[in-house]
């Protein structure tokens, strides 16, 4: 049996030594099909072998591809290597372990039987929920561990914590809070702050850019917001006089410049 593809694509014929772009044509208008990353973390810990979980995205795709609703295990057997017993036999064991159900749909004309993937996510969002509640505790022990060795001084580092979490606008994993906590330790909460407020501003919102400010200011020996704002003064007039002109030359591109930024305003005013 041949596979349909159902696309919409040009009529008229591909040139020659143009294969390739007519290959890109087709892979984008057949489409694809969304594998959720929480699907790949957890099919194995639930019981799902690889086999099984290939079977399940093919079931995916004859069902958003194709509109088939209930795959025979001979039209499965036309996308998979696996013989048609063998292939019989991990269909029956996805349906015994309740990875998979069957029960009716309305397909707009008719009711009829379809292959239902709510058990499978239902078994998913229990190891993501027992994922999520371990991750919970594991910053509440790094929280905890850190105003056992920051004290008296936790009531600043949850402040710290708070704001990342607020920035970032989601809970921070258990690295990124110990990471918080080492800088907190090493220099001032309020030069951790303006280094957050630079990053954010910047659209920077990763630890990496952060981290690089702050490595700056402490290779700087930098220990204040008043050093800070006065080493970024030093920086600007330095900046500022490497641009200075030294020769008539370079007066004269710079008025050539200044002029033409003055036409344009006026032809655009």
């Amino acid at each position: 049996m041949q596979e349909k593809i159902t696309c919409t694509r040009p009529v008229t014929g591909y040139r020659e030594g143009n294969i390739v772009s007519a290959f890109g044509t087709d892979l984008l208008l057949t489409g694809g099909i969304f594998v959720p990353n929480l699907l790949l973390r957890f099919y194995k810990k639930i019981g799902i072998s690889d086999t099984g979980i290939m079977l399940i995205l093919q079931l995916f795709r004859l069902r958003t591809e194709e509109s088939r609703l209930h795959a025979t295990v001979s039209e499965l057997s036309e996308f998979m290597t696996m013989e048609q017993e063998l292939l019989e036999r991990e269909l029956e064991m996805l349906l015994e372990g309740k990875f998979l159900a069957v029960t009716e749909y309305y397909d707009g004309r008719q009711v009829v039987e379809g292959f239902d993937f709510r058990p499978l996510f239902e078994k998913i969002s229990d190891f993501w929920a027992c994922a999520k509640m371990a991750e919970i505790e594991e910053v509440q022990q790094v929280l905890k561990n850190g105003a056992r060795e920051t004290a008296p001084t936790d009531e600043a580092f949850g402040g710290l914590y708070q704001a990342f979490e607020k920035e970032f606008g989601r809970p921070l994993s258990p690295i990124e809070a110990e990471q918080v906590l080492k800088w907190r330790q090493g220099m001032s909460p309020a030069l951790v702050r303006e280094a957050l407020r630079r990053a954010v501003l910047l659209g920077k919102h990763n630890f990496k850019y952060i981290g690089t400010i702050l490595f700056e200011w402490q290779k700087n020996n930098l220990r204040t917001l008043a050093e800070v704002e006065e080493y970024d003064r030093n920086f600007e007039a330095r900046r500022k006089r490497k641009g200075t002109p030294t020769s008539k030359k370079s007066q004269e591109d710079i008025e050539r410049k200044e002029r033409k930024k003055e036409l344009i305003r006026r032809l655009y005013s």
